[in-house]
């Protein structure tokens, strides 16, 4: 017996997403609640890989379960696929796990031949609606099964259309549409040779390939690698009875959300079009009514519409997204998923939802995702540069998904997804976008579209990515093949920069000023309900008072990493380390060491105050000193340029520029490595060169002091970067020792502190030593970005070039220096934190590489039993909802509350 390849929507529910797709469960969930569904059946996700796994070949018994289940749909219809009398026509459509909206395959009004044609023109006595059904299907049917660029169909519309004098598809009469179909179907004949295949069960069989092999179309692969989607889920097919939207002005078509998808609002989101299908709406070949329009129009509709989108939101404790159709005054509900939204929309509705009693505070924070939390992070237009300059508005279009980007105009996918590689900020506008744009999309900093309304392709695209956008901003002229942007007589070629706010959908020709966004109230209750779940404390890496303050304002708890070597780099100070690098005397030596021992004083001060008795982790000098000094290939240019030049003209100036440069080419030439991230630094540093590592303390210790003096608690941390040895931090922690002891006993009692003394684990052989290493630290951290390199043979500067082929043929699940390799490096940490607490009990274990921002990162930290992660100061509300999720994950939510 074979397997159970087919399930009619009665005989499925919303817990079966896993076999019947998102899509499938949602309308088998809907049937079962009375819903008006049209009668249909899905093909399971394990059909179709099986197909995909065969190379294409049917499983056994599936065509079978198929036309069994299309007779009951034959039966509950009263018409029949490809019966001239009563015709049955069909929506082949996909449907995933996980929502991939327009990243697979559709296929509409399938079913239509020359005899059911006729059937279709008698039943619903509108020969215009028979011939505009048709042609939809001819283009659809050659773009998805056969191949043929929907362009190739679409430029035969537009040329009926300007023959006709018209703007509109609905304004096409009866003699055109038939025109139009007979070229379209001479075009299948003379792209495929073998013409358009009239027998219907033949198209269902091939709609349903097609949609098998959309699940690896570049697309969706794309979405799902952006989305973490596993390429082994495959998609389910769902097969259903069509109703028509383009029956009249009493049919219509529409897409809506039960609350709104960009701001979180509690009302009835969306947009139609009367005497249209659906994909009308979504492709923005007309710009549509908002819903609240039908309460006018249509108001029994209208008031079924919304008891029913109540309804839904009820039974799946979630913002519903939805497609309906009205039939001759009946409406129908054509799918419902959980719908897609943006950050500060998540937010909110999380919120409300609790308040509503829809879901707990648990379920709310395991709702958000990260990426959502993050886009509330988004910048948006300085209102005082904007005033300043007196800028009018360029163009205002529909604003579908917010934020403010700045970029330069690129008219393709391809220019946006190169541009966004290199770092280049884009914008991306398009007349309109469709699915093969989404590689473009990602790479942009934001999208504009001259048409679509907020349930278009790019809306519902750049909402879930998080990326700013503008769409139907008809006044724009969109010439792809000269490259320009058309707005009343004013003409913008590629290259020029624009300014669009998603949240208004303003568009300025201009490189404005971004602000950062002010957070709270919302956004302030998701955190708090975060903080009580979740076990690791969140730190942020700070090497200055304004990402110090900065950090707390975002809700850390403390500084995980202080690097001392960026406070070099700032422009006051680095002539004094290079006088400290180039020094010819001890007493050069010392006064540089002073200098510099001033000015950090002053930066740790700063911090102290900020954080306000939160612990402060400094990180001692890591890199070695010649990064402080110029390149040596510019500066052995400079000495020769300096010398050919002294040739032909002397002088005393020429000579003492000459002799700085020499003297620091001689620096760097005595200080060159083979491999400097392997040489003289961290550690090694502090013991071959002791007073930078002396000066350091004494600026940590006098700086607590001073601001301990003023009545401000401290809670400072010295940290040793690069041990691999116990010895290496056993000899700098007794150095750092005896300087604080020197300077706290001095200070009055009450003034003085505990200074925890640790190391960052960042060599492999740390971890392999972490029980010895143990016995001289009070913390340890680790420095997964030089333990990633070390552990993996990579650099990181270098890896770039081939780190992305290694991820996309699945040599490795993800950049590691993005998320945590787990087998590897994760192993390694396990070690160094089980041994290293078991030689000292209760040992403080942290993280301050890149991945304590990384969600998944986090989570593991979580399951290793680290006390804290630390990140960017932009990256904690995001380390805040990873570390609660990860809690909750692990069952520890009662034990957090």
């Amino acid at each position: 017996m074979s397997e159970k390849w087919v399930y009619r929507f009665d005989e499925g529910d919303a817990s079966m997403k896993g076999l019947l797709g998102g899509k499938g469960a949602n309308l088998a969930e809907m049937s079962r609640m009375g819903l008006p569904v049209p009668p249909g059946f899905t093909i399971t996700t394990r059909a179709c890989n099986a197909w995909l796994a065969s190379g294409g070949q049917m499983p056994e018994g599936l065509m079978d379960q198929v036309q069994a289940a299309l007779a009951d749909v034959e039966a509950a219809t009263g018409k029949r696929l490809g019966d001239p009398d009563a015709p049955l026509l069909l929506s082949v459509r996909s449907g995933a796990r996980f929502s991939m909206p327009g990243m697979m395959d559709t296929v509409l009004n399938l079913g239509l031949n020359r005899d059911t044609l006729g059937g279709l023109i008698r039943a619903t006595g509108d020969e215009r609606f028979g011939y505009d059904a048709n042609r939809r299907f001819v283009m659809m049917f050659s773009d998805v099964v056969l191949g043929l660029p929907k362009a190739r169909f679409e430029q035969i519309l537009t040329r009926y259309k300007r023959q006709a004098g018209v703007k509109e598809d609905t304004q096409l009469g009866v003699t055109p549409l038939k025109a139009l179909c007979n070229d379209s179907l001479a075009l299948v004949l003379q792209e495929t040779g073998a013409g358009f295949p009239g027998d219907p069960m033949k198209q269902l069989v091939m709609a349903i390939e097609a949609v098998f092999q959309s699940w690896n179309n570049e697309r969706a692969v794309i979405y799902r690698r952006r989305e973490r989607i596993p390429d082994d889920l495959g998609t389910a097919v769902n097969i259903q009875a069509m109703v028509f939207g383009n029956l009249g002005l009493d049919s219509g078509s529409g897409v809506a959300f039960t609350r709104d998808p960009a701001t979180g609002e509690r009302a009835l989101y969306g947009e139609y079009l009367m005497n249209a299908q659906g994909e009308d709406v979504v492709a923005g070949v007309r710009t549509p009514h908002p819903i609240a329009d039908l309460r006018a129009q249509l108001p029994k509709i209208h008031q079924e519409f919304q008891e029913l989108a109540s309804g839904l939101e009820q039974r799946f404790r979630d913002m519903m997204d939805l497609e309906f159709t009205i039939e001759r005054g009946r409406l129908y509900v054509l799918q419902c998923r959980v719908g897609k939204r943006t950050g500060p929309a998540a937010v909110r509705m999380a919120v409300e939802m609790v308040d509503e009693g829809l879901i707990d505070a648990a379920e709310a924070v395991r709702r958000v995702t990260s990426d959502q939390l993050d886009q509330l992070l988004h910048p948006r237009i300085d209102p005082h540069d904007l005033h300043a300059r007196g800028l009018r508005t360029l163009a205002t279009g529909i604003p579908a998904s917010p934020g403010a980007a700045v970029g330069q105009i690129v008219f393709d996918a391809d220019a946006a997804e190169a541009a966004g590689k290199v770092g280049r900020p884009v914008i991306l506008v398009r007349e309109e976008t469709s699915p093969d744009d989404v590689h473009g999309m990602l790479g942009a900093k934001g999208i504009l579209t001259a048409r679509g309304g907020k349930t278009s392709h790019a809306a519902v695209v750049a909402r879930g990515f998080g990326v700013p956008c503008v769409v139907g901003c008809e006044a724009l002229h969109v010439d792809h093949e000269a490259r320009t942007l058309t707005v009343r007589g004013e003409v913008l070629a590629e290259g020029a920069w624009l300014t669009l706010d998603g949240s208004d959908g303003r568009v300025f020709g201009a490189q404005l000023a971004l602000i950062a966004p002010e957070i709270g109230g919302w956004f302030g209750r998701l955190m708090g309900w975060c903080d009580e779940f979740r076990r690791l404390e969140v730190r942020a890496n700070a090497d200055n008072p304004r990402d110090a303050r900065q950090a707390v304002a975002f809700g850390a708890q403390g500084v995980g990493l202080c690097r001392t070597e960026h406070m070099f780099f700032e422009t006051d100070r680095l002539p004094i380390v290079r006088a400290l690098i180039l020094a010819d005397s001890e007493d050069q030596r010392r006064a540089a060491l002073q200098k510099l021992q001033t000015v950090q004083q002053a930066d740790f001060e700063g911090i102290f105050e900020a954080m306000a008795g939160r612990p402060v982790t400094i990180r001692l000098l890591d890199p070695p000193l010649h990064e402080f000094l110029p390149a040596h290939d510019e500066l052995l240019a400079q000495v020769i340029e300096l010398r050919l030049a002294q040739n032909l003209v002397s002088g005393r100036a020429l000579a003492g520029v000459l002799a700085e440069k020499e003297t620091q080419l001689a620096a760097v030439e005595a200080m060159r490595e083979q491999n400097p991230m392997l040489g003289l630094r961290g550690v090694r540093l502090s013991l071959v060169m002791p007073g930078i590592a002396e000066m350091q303390t004494r600026a940590v210790v006098k700086a607590a002091l001073k601001v301990r003096h003023r009545g401000l608690p401290v809670h400072p941390e010295i940290m040793v970067p690069l041990v691999g040895h116990p010895q290496e931090l056993a000899r700098v922690r007794a150095a750092v020792e005896a300087i604080a002891a020197e300077l706290l006993a001095d200070a009055p009692e009450a003034e003085r502190f505990p200074l925890a003394i640790g190391t960052m684990i960042e060599v492999p052989r740390a971890a392999l030593q972490a029980g010895a290493i143990a016995g001289h630290a009070d913390f340890f951290s680790f420095g997964t970005n030089d333990l990633t390199q070390m552990t993996f043979g990579l650099s990181r500067d270098d890896a770039g070039r081939f780190l992305s082929t290694y991820v996309e043929k699945k040599i490795l699940p993800d950049d590691p220096f993005e998320t945590l390799d787990q087998a590897g490096v994760g192993r390694l940490m396990q070690l160094a934190v089980t041994e290293g607490r078991a030689a000292k009990p209760g040992l403080k274990c942290g993280i301050c590489g890149e991945h304590g921002g990384d969600p998944r990162s986090i989570t593991f930290c979580h399951d290793v039993g680290l006390d804290y992660v630390s990140c960017s100061p932009f990256r904690v509300p995001v380390a805040r909802l990873a570390a609660a999720q990860a809690a909750l994950a692990g069952g520890h939510e009662d034990a957090a509350r």
